[in-house]
């Protein structure tokens, strides 16, 4: 089965598995997915993730987070550029979602980076999703 939209799936996968309570859950890997998982792992959304080797691209398992009494730390995880409209901008237009709380995951030239790292090396690019 071929997936149109890797990011999507990936992100609608840890939003079931956060709904569900379940420890971890397995993405199909890529190099953008694996960048969105590194950015999530800095920012404290998730424990750890690991890339898993099979015959063909290999598995992304994402190590879920949960707070002391089991509550999610992650509420809203929402795509922004999709692939029938993608939504670039510049440094100085990046939102803050939750008045600077929740973070944007956004795709430049330098990587995968947060919304903070992207203000810090001022650069702009692709957003990809919204974290709350």
């Amino acid at each position: 089965m071929s997936l149109s939209d890797t990011i999507a799936d990936m992100l609608t996968r840890i939003r079931n598995a956060v709904r569900n309570g379940a420890p971890r859950v397995d993405c199909c890997n890529s190099k953008i997915c694996a960048g969105i998982a590194k950015v999530l792992k800095e920012e404290g959304y998730i424990d750890d993730f690991a890339v898993i080797d099979d015959a063909r691209q290999g598995i992304l398992r994402v190590d879920l987070r949960y707070g002391p009494r089991g509550e999610p730390i992650i509420h809203t995880l929402a795509r922004q550029s999709k692939p029938g409209r993608r939504v670039f901008t510049k440094v100085k237009d990046l939102p803050r979602p939750l008045g600077g709380l929740g973070i944007v995951i956004v795709s430049t030239h330098r990587g995968v980076l947060s919304d903070r790292q992207a203000r810090q090396e001022h650069v702009g690019g692709e957003l990809l999703c919204t974290v709350d």
